[in-house]
C-alpha cells in the first residue's frame, strides 16, 4: 500500500460527522487506506476532556468493521501536543502519498500550523465540507452532509449524533464529565 488518508482529531468526543467522513473516504478509489489517529491533545487547546486512551477505545468500536481503516497511536504514545507535519512525516516512513484529510472550519487558520510550508509539500489536502464553508479550487472537497462539531456536541451531548456502536458509553461519558460549564 502506498496511499493513504490521514485523518486526524481530537475526536473529542467521537461522532456521526467523523463517520460520515471516513464513509466518504472509502468511496475514493485512490485511498488505499484511511489512518485514523487521535491526538494525546491538539495543539490548537489546551486540555482534552475524554482521556485519550478512551477516545482510542471508542474508535477501535466504531470502525471495527471498515475495510482498510486503521486506529494509529503514533500522537497518543507521545503523550503531548503532535504538530501534524510530525506525524506526516512518521507515515512518510511506510507510505509514498498522503492525503491529509481537515474539516473545512480549519483551512482559515492552515497558515498557523506548525512548518505549514513544509506540510503542503508533503500532502494533498482533501477537505471534509461543513457549515456551508467556502473551500478553495486548490483543495479536494470531500463532500459531507453532517454539520456537527464535538465542541457543540460536548456542551449539549445528544445520543443521535454518536456513532450507534458506543453511543450509549459515550452518552454516559459526557453527561458525567457535564462540560456544558467548561
Amino acid at each position: 500500500m502506498d496511499t493513504i488518508a490521514l485523518f486526524g482529531g481530537s475526536f473529542d468526543p467521537p461522532h456521526i460527522g467523523h463517520e460520515a467522513v471516513v464513509k466518504a473516504l472509502s468511496k475514493l478509489k485512490y485511498i488505499e487506506k484511511i489512518i485514523i489517529m487521535p491526538a494525546f491533545l491538539n495543539p490548537f487547546k489546551d486540555k482534552f476532556y475524554a482521556p485519550c486512551s478512551l477516545r482510542i477505545k471508542w474508535l477501535r468500536e466504531i470502525f471495527s468493521g471498515y475495510k482498510n481503516v486503521e486506529i494509529c497511536e503514533f500522537e497518543a504514545n507521545l503523550q503531548r501536543q503532535v504538530p501534524t507535519i510530525e506525524s506526516v512525516k512518521y507515515l512518510l516512513t511506510k507510505y509514498k502519498n498522503i492525503y491529509l484529510v481537515i474539516g473545512a472550519d480549519n483551512v482559515a487558520s492552515l497558515p498557523l500550523w506548525h512548518r505549514y510550508e513544509e506540510l503542503k509539500k508533503s500532502v494533498t489536502f482533501i477537505v471534509a465540507s461543513r457549515d456551508e464553508i467556502e473551500i478553495p479550487k486548490e483543495y479536494i472537497k470531500l463532500e459531507v452532509k453532517e454539520d456537527i462539531s464535538s465542541s457543540s456536541l460536548r456542551k449539549h451531548i445528544e445520543i443521535g449524533k454518536l456513532p450507534k456502536k458506543c453511543a450509549d458509553e459515550i452518552y454516559r461519558f459526557y453527561e458525567e464529565k457535564n462540560c456544558k460549564t467548561e
